[in-house]
């Protein structure tokens, strides 16, 4: 009978210990693709040196992207007669915005703590799922409170700023 009993300890440990590891998995790859999401434009708002900064004031609005002429700010920069900005609803037409120009394209983003902040906002929300994991999959409930707060500052910031 004590066998019984070991062997069924052993595989409830393996089902846990499986569990564990399946969650933490999925919520590293959540927080990884948050990062990944953020990165591609964050590179550019963060790493401004030796990029083309300037502003942009919006004159046209399409259904994706917004253009304006470009106006550096910035030594080495160019002036564009339009530039491209995403369509969000941070971009207003008449408004004029701080600029990072992408190299090799005539598409900008965002600059400055607004910018940044915008940047990061796909990082918010991988935040907030993965803490949804951390908690019904992991039961790290403290872990995941700090994974939400984190997610909710980041998003409530952005929200402010832009």
């Amino acid at each position: 009978m004590p066998s019984a009993v070991t062997s069924r300890q052993v595989s409830v440990s393996a089902l846990r210990f499986g569990r564990f590891a399946a969650m933490s998995v999925v919520t590293a790859l959540i927080l990884i693709a948050g990062v990944w999401a953020s990165w591609g434009t964050a590179q550019h708002v963060m790493l401004t040196k030796g990029r083309e900064q300037g502003t942009v004031e919006v004159t046209r609005c399409g259904e994706h992207m917004c253009t304006g002429p470009f106006v550096p700010s910035s030594p080495g920069a160019q002036p564009r007669a339009s530039v491209e900005i995403e369509r969000s609803v941070a971009v207003r037409r008449g408004a004029t915005y701080t600029v990072v120009v992408k190299p090799g394209s005539d598409e900008v983003v965002r600059s400055g703590p607004a910018g940044v902040l915008y940047a990061w906002v796909p990082l918010g929300g991988a935040l907030l799922l993965a803490a949804v994991v951390v908690a019904g999959g992991l039961r790290r409930t403290r872990a995941a409170w700090v994974l939400a707060g984190s997610g909710i500052v980041l998003l409530t910031a952005a929200f402010v700023t832009v």
